[in-house]
């Protein structure tokens, strides 16, 4: 049977996020740099070996600002400037700073070629007692030249004589040689732009618009995330992506890269109607759009991959609908995690043969036309191949030109042509990963961003309507923008860590109070604090469900021992007025469990009043069912003295449990609930359990809470004197349990 031909649309998306602390310093970090030396260019070029290949690419507004920066304005990053700094002039911070970052790169592929270097990093990390002044100055030099030149891409190592040269002097680099590799660093940077637009107007490649900070448009759009109408920002961050883009490319753009593939009914509504003609998203979007799971092998082939290879066409509230294709979740995983790890020749036959098994079962297929999608970050994995990806590129494209039956295209131009497109009524909303919007939001660490960000937001408004300087609010503006970027919010909390996540948090936080700079007002405190400080608790997070008795008494079997729990840090006076030491908590599928474990130094202390605090303990939870939130809440109503006015604090909740203990014993629980005018009313609260003799033990049933089986439930604990705020836990943030 003859083989329909198949069409493939590769998309590679380039991506860094703001690296400055304002527009006019430094990058503290070089990684746009490095990725413009070592990917941006070479991912173009490539296209010269081949007549019929075409591709598309997603370059995000921020990267093009950057590289603007680097190749016309001379700006630097902390690297680039040691690298230019004379070696007698380094200060001991410096060298630090060189022998703990300047051996960031692939060691197999990068550094253990260059003798010198690889001699140097074993030097490195030989002793953990290794000291600054085991390297010499001539060390250092050869570290910070190294480091540079081994991000050049592999064809610019071989061909281009001076580079070459340089790699292959190997050591006792000099001052003038570091500074001239960094302008050859910039002179390849110049030329990114001008080519992609060259290649663009040739009509080579396609080029993707972007939301200009890179947001999830999702979160933005739709107030249940984070409780804040951010509808205007999502507009101005696209607006602001496709005059950039159009500013460029001299064109308006067709297509857009959802930031994080992030789409949902809201966002293709928005991007209708700012004219955009077609996006993308992942395979498992398309699968809870359509219910339809995509059944694969244990070699991971698809069984029918019809629908994955339709175009679809978007009717949401828009006149004008925006077309829509689906990408292949696997092929992305394979060459930005496994391939790398085997042969590249080996490894583009695999996927030269998976694309060939697609193609096979689309025989029977109705359509004329069918696309398989290929959209994946296309910088972050090269460094882990031989020779930064180029075997394993060259030969799957060679494979895929030397094949008649198949063609690669630029997704405007298929789409123009194909004749029908099916018809989809909504879409999921969610991600590239786990088909959610999870590794941005709902998760502590993550949701406390974004409480920065909504009481920033709150405060910009204000002082916008405040200020004639028109320049200092779009300034403004753009700094909050920035702190709404995809980036932060990856690298909060859990599961992902970069391993400079300490840079990634002062960053954000930088850029929300540069907004308070701009308008000469005081900083609110806890941006002065990094957030994994007040995020540092719980110790843990519950491992399993516990259904404890609640007797109030430490028991030889620990009913907790799979609880989360958060340890109390000692206040300014030692443990004297600290009243608790842990609190525990965790739930079953009926519970909500929590225990406090007592401080016997405040429970011995005196207090110099009435009573003492071995007769009074007054506590407040505070819980916040996110389903009754916008609808129902109401402010925390202890009063609070506290000199900072954290975001927590100025949330609403949706019930309150005040427990009160006098003389040793538990008074009965008062429980209130928020009702829609923002106030608190009482409620019967006899069915929760409560105990207090060695430890104080609290059951709260969901069904008190209205919490239904998979909603998550939200609280934080106040301490209280006489209604008053003394203490909170755990700062800054909310503890958090799922109903089974």
């Amino acid at each position: 049977m003859v083989q329909k031909k198949l069409s493939i649309a590769f998309v590679w998306h380039m991506h860094q996020p703001v690296y400055q602390e304002s527009r006019n310093d430094y990058f503290l970090m070089p990684w746009v740099r490095l990725h413009a030396v070592k990917d941006y260019l070479d991912m173009l070029t490539v296209m010269d070996n081949y007549k019929k290949l075409k591709l598309n690419f997603s370059l995000v507004p921020i990267l093009l600002t950057a590289l603007d920066n680097y190749g016309n304005k001379g700006f630097h990053d902390l690297h680039s400037k040691l690298t230019v700094t004379p070696v007698e002039d380094l200060t001991d911070d410096d060298k630090l700073f060189i022998i703990n970052n300047f051996f960031d790169a692939n060691y197999t592929n990068m550094i253990l070629p260059r003798i010198r270097y690889a001699d140097l990093y074993k030097k490195r990390y030989s002793s953990d007692e290794v000291d600054i002044n085991d390297f010499s100055d001539d060390e250092y030099s050869d570290i910070m030249a190294l480091f540079n030149l081994v991000w050049f891409e592999t064809e610019l190592q071989r061909s281009h004589p001076e580079i070459k040269a340089l790699l292959e002097k190997e050591a006792h680099y000099t001052l003038e040689d570091r500074i001239r590799i960094l302008e050859l660093h910039r002179e390849i940077i110049r030329q990114i732009i001008p080519l992609y637009k060259k290649y663009q107007d040739e009509n080579k490649i396609e080029i993707l618009a972007n939301a200009y900070f890179h947001p999830v448009l999702p979160i933005l759009l739709d107030k249940k995330y984070t409780g804040a109408d951010m509808r205007d920002d999502a507009y101005s961050q696209l607006k602001l992506g496709l005059d950039r883009y159009k500013e460029v490319f001299g064109r308006d753009a067709k297509g857009i890269w959802p930031s994080e593939q992030c789409v949902s009914p809201k966002t293709l509504d928005l991007f209708a109607e700012m004219g955009i003609k077609w996006t993308l998203a992942d395979e498992g979007i398309l699968a809870k759009t359509i219910n339809k799971e995509f059944v694969r092998d244990f070699n991971g082939y698809l069984e029918d991959p019809y629908d994955l290879t339709v175009a679809y066409q978007y009717e949401g509230k828009n006149k004008n609908p925006i077309s829509i294709i689906f990408r292949d979740s696997v092929i992305p995983n394979l060459i930005n995690f496994e391939y790398s790890q085997h042969n590249s020749v080996e490894s583009a036959n695999d996927l030269y043969d998976r694309i060939k098994t697609i193609q096979s079962k689309l025989v029977q297929s109705p359509d004329k036309e069918n696309l398989l999608t290929i959209a994946l970050d296309g910088e972050n994995c090269w460094e882990s191949y031989p020779d930064d990806g180029e075997i394993f590129v060259k030969t799957l494209y060679d494979l895929i030109e030397n094949d008649k039956t198949l063609e690669t295209v630029l997704v405007s131009e298929y789409l123009e042509k194909v004749e029908t497109k099916k018809t989809l009524k909504t879409i999921h909303t969610g991600s590239w990963i786990n088909r959610n919007l999870k590794l941005w939001i709902d998760e502590p660490t993550k949701d406390l961003a974004w409480q920065y960000v909504i009481k920033t937001r709150e405060d910009l408004l204000r002082y916008s309507q405040e200020c004639k300087d028109e320049s200092i609010v779009k300034q403004a503006w753009d700094e909050l923008y920035i702190a709404q970027g995809s980036d932060w919010f990856w690298w909060y909390g859990e599961p992902n860590d970069s391993g400079q996540d300490e840079i990634f948090d002062y960053l954000f936080r930088v850029h929300l109070i540069n907004i308070y700079n701009f308008f000469n007002k005081p900083v609110p405190d806890y941006l002065n604090v990094p957030l994994s400080v007040h995020l540092g608790k719980p110790l843990r997070t519950p491992r399993s469900n516990i259904t404890p008795v609640i007797n109030g008494v430490i028991m030889k079997k620990d009913n907790w021992k799979n609880a989360g729990c958060i340890e109390i840090p000692d206040g300014p006076n030692l443990q004297n007025n600290k009243p608790i030491d842990r609190i525990y908590f965790g739930c079953d599928k009926d519970n909500l469990y929590i225990r406090f474990d007592m401080n016997k130094a405040y429970i011995e202390s005196k207090y110099e009043g009435a009573f003492d605090y071995l007769n009074h303990f007054q506590a407040y939870i505070y819980l916040k069912n996110e389903r009754l939130a916008h609808k129902v809440g109401a402010n925390i109503r202890t009063i609070t003295k506290l000199e900072t006015t954290y975001p927590t604090l100025l949330d609403k909740y949706t019930h309150e449990i005040m427990i009160l203990a006098m003389q040793g014993k538990m008074a009965p629980i008062v429980m209130a609930k928020a009702n829609k005018n923002g106030l608190w009313s009482l409620k019967l609260a006899n069915k929760i359990k409560m105990a207090f003799v060695d430890i104080m033990e609290i059951a709260i049933p969901f069904d008190e809470l209205q919490i239904k089986s998979g909603e998550r439930l939200e609280f934080f604990i106040v301490h209280s004197l006489l209604d008053v705020v003394n203490d909170f836990y755990p700062k800054d943030t909310l503890l958090s349990v799922v109903r089974p």
